[in-house]
C-alpha cells in the first residue's frame, strides 16, 4: 500500500517541481491502510514538508510496526527534497522510532556535518549516528571509489556488519536508495532479522542495477531481475 505525500515533476538527473499533498490527506491514506490491511512493515520516503513529517511521526508513534526510515533529503541530482525546518522533526521523532535508517552519502553529510568519501569516513559517521539516535543505520557505499560496493550496517549495540557486492560500472543509479529501503521493508514484513533483510536487499539491488533498462540517454533499474 502507498500513501502519496507529494506530486513531483522529475526525471533522472532533474527535479523541476514539487507539490506536497495536504497533511490531513496523507494521514487519512495511512490510517485507512493500517485499518484495512495486515501491515507488517512500513517504509517512509519523501515527506518534504514540516506538516507531513509531523503527521507521519504522530502516526508512527501510535504503532509498533517495524519502520524503515529513508530520509529523502537530497536527490541524486543534488536537488533538495526536504524543507530545512522539517529536519529537526526527523532528528527528534522519526530517527529514534526507526528499525533502521537508510540515508545516502549526501544525507549522511548533512546529518553529521562532515563529508563522507571513504569507508573509514562511513565508519566514523555511522558510529556517530548510532550514538546520537540509538537506532540502526545502514550506510551505503555504492557511490564510493573501488571495485566492490560495500554497505555498512551499524547496530544500536555497537556492532557493525559489512555487506559486499560487485560494483556495476557505467550505470546511472537513480532510485537505488528508495528501492533498497523498500526491499528491506519487504523482508522485515516477512519477519526476517534486520541483517538478513539488508543482505537480501543488497543482492536484489545489485541485480536490478546489473540488468538495467536503457532508453536513449535514460537508464532505469530493472525491478524484476532474474
Amino acid at each position: 500500500m502507498t500513501a502519496i505525500t507529494c506530486v513531483v515533476a522529475e526525471v533522472p538527473g532533474k527535479v523541476s517541481a514539487i507539490h506536497p499533498i495536504p497533511a490531513q490527506v496523507v494521514a487519512e491514506q495511512i490510517r485507512l491502510s493500517l485499518s484495512a490491511f495486515p501491515v507488517a512493515a512500513i517504509k517512509t520516503g519523501m515527506l518534504y514538508s514540516t506538516e507531513i513529517v509531523e503527521t507521519v511521526a504522530e502516526l508512527l508513534a501510535e504503532s509498533s510496526i517495524p519502520v524503515v526510515i529513508d530520509p529523502v533529503m537530497v536527490a541524486t541530482s543534488g536537488a533538495p527534497l526536504l524543507r530545512p525546518e522539517a529536519l529537526e522533526i526527523y532528528r527528534q521523532r522519526l530517527f529514534p522510532r526507526a528499525t533502521v535508517v537508510t540515508p545516502n552519502m549526501d544525507e549522511v553529510a548533512v546529518l553529521t556535518g562532515r563529508p563522507v568519501k571513504t569507508l573509514d569516513d562511513m565508519r566514523e559517521a555511522g558510529r556517530a549516528l548510532v550514538d546520537l539516535f540509538g537506532t540502526a543505520w545502514l550506510l551505503k557505499g555504492g557511490h564510493l571509489a573501488g571495485d566492490a560496493a560495500t554497505d555498512l550496517l551499524f547496530l544500536p549495540d555497537g556492532g557493525i556488519q559489512e555487506f559486499h557486492s560487485e560494483r556495476v560500472r557505467d550505470v546511472a543509479t537513480h532510485g537505488t536508495g528508495c528501492t533498497t529501503s523498500a526491499a528491506i521493508a519487504a523482508s522485515l514484513a516477512q519477519e526476517l532479522p534486520l541483517a538478513k533483510a539488508v543482505w537480501r536487499a543488497k543482492q536484489y539491488i545489485t541485480a536490478a542495477i546489473r540488468e538495467h533498462y536503457r532508453w536513449g540517454e535514460v537508464q532505469a533499474l530493472n525491478h524484476w531481475p532474474h
